[in-house]
């Protein structure tokens, strides 16, 4: 059976002063307002809603509590928690459960609200995501895990803070013209290079920022989808995977393979080569991850990311047009709402109301989301 996406909304990203069930019913909201044929909160039959749960705001019954507030009390609803790839797998949920013929009408949904805890509480719940046992107990940070990851691509690749930096300013280049991005600065290459170390190789330019936001996509079956809209946009692929958790296990430091079979699997399913794709939102929670993405997903050669990058093969003018929302590094990366987020800007760009961001004549995109240090991700191939 087929499943189409007919609404998708989000609040801005950035620091929310409305908390979880503000954030959630006004994400809801613009969602339902983006049906062109109007879809009422009572007829969403089930919902599936990503988040971490970061801080441990609402551990129990967050589902329950969100719904209730959004004005679909009594549906089926649950959490769905996957690390930073708890949006893209509620998206996966609620399309295969239209796709069994469970339900009509679902609505996938993530949201996380990060920025009223502490740094030191901060930094707890980011490393949870991680190997609890070996890696945080030892110290080392989620940046700290990308440094190794990016150093390790350097040693072998050849690959440069320059390379690195190419993915900052264009993801913040995309982000300056996007209304629901935390950051709507432009940034220089000198200034990207010449940023504050964080965890070297890595600066303060390559890493993402603690964020707030809400994302809701609302997902039907195929036959159904005239009485919705007119303009419809397929879900043409689903794909997932896990790897291994801690990266001292991983037999390779430069590769995600739940990237790379998630990847596979999404396009075969959706009939369809990268070279297909007009647009795609990668998960870059580090400007090294944006660059093991594209080689995982095969834009390009293992290695040679970096130079692709900086080709301008992934501006919005480019081969194919990568993060037009400015991605996690400048949209802002609200761990359980992220990979909704991503879903939503496919929407836009797939029905061509991107504005200034648009990619010209987009037809298929796809959205790729990571869980952690990447023992999870969810692809998924979006298509007119």
């Amino acid at each position: 059976m087929q499943v189409a996406l007919v609404g998708a909304g989000q609040t801005k990203y950035g620091t929310s002063a409305t908390g979880l069930k503000g954030m959630f019913a006004e994400a809801a909201r613009a969602a339902l307002a983006s049906v062109d044929k109007g879809m009422q909160a009572r007829q969403v039959q089930e919902a599936w809603i990503g988040s971490v749960s970061f801080g441990g705001a609402q551990l129990g019954n967050l589902a329950g509590l969100l719904v209730e507030h959004a004005g679909m009390q009594g549906i089926p609803a649950r959490r769905v928690e996957n690390a930073c790839a708890s949006g893209g797998f509620a998206f996966r949920d609620a399309v295969q459960a239209v796709k069994s013929g469970s339900c009509d009408v679902a609505l996938a949904a993530g949201i996380e609200r990060m920025n009223d805890q502490h740094e030191e509480r901060q930094r707890y719940w980011l490393g949870v995501s991680g190997d609890t046992e070996w890696e945080r107990t030892a110290g080392l940070t989620f940046s700290g895990v990308y440094a190794l990851m990016a150093a390790r691509h350097m040693k072998d690749f050849g690959t440069t803070k320059e390379h690195l930096a190419h993915v900052a300013v264009k993801n913040h280049a995309n982000g300056a013209l996007n209304p629901k991005a935390q950051f709507q600065k432009p940034v220089s290459l000198e200034d990207a290079m010449n940023a504050p170390s964080v965890a070297a190789p890595l600066g303060l330019y390559d890493c993402c920022s603690t964020t707030d936001g809400a994302a809701a996509a609302l997902v039907v079956r195929g036959d159904l989808a005239q009485h919705f809209t007119d303009t419809p946009i397929w879900v043409q692929g689903s794909g997932a995977s896990t790897d291994l958790l801690a990266i001292h296990d991983r037999p390779n430091l430069t590769e995600l393979r739940a990237s790379r079979a998630a990847g596979q699997h999404a396009l075969r399913e959706a009939g369809c080569a990268v070279r297909d794709l007009g647009v795609a939102e990668v998960h870059d929670c580090f400007t090294i991850a944006e660059l093991l993405a594209l080689e995982d997903l095969g834009f390009c050669a293992k290695g040679q990311g970096g130079p692709f990058t900086a080709s301008g093969a992934t501006k919005r003018d480019g081969q194919v047009a990568v993060n037009t929302s400015g991605g996690l590094k400048a949209k802002g990366h609200p761990l359980g709402a992220t990979g909704i987020g991503q879903v939503c800007e496919l929407f836009l760009q797939l029905r061509g109301q991107a504005g200034p961001r648009q990619r010209a004549g987009a037809e298929r995109g796809l959205a790729h989301n990571v869980g952690g240090s990447g023992a999870t991700c969810a692809v998924h191939v979006l298509g007119v």
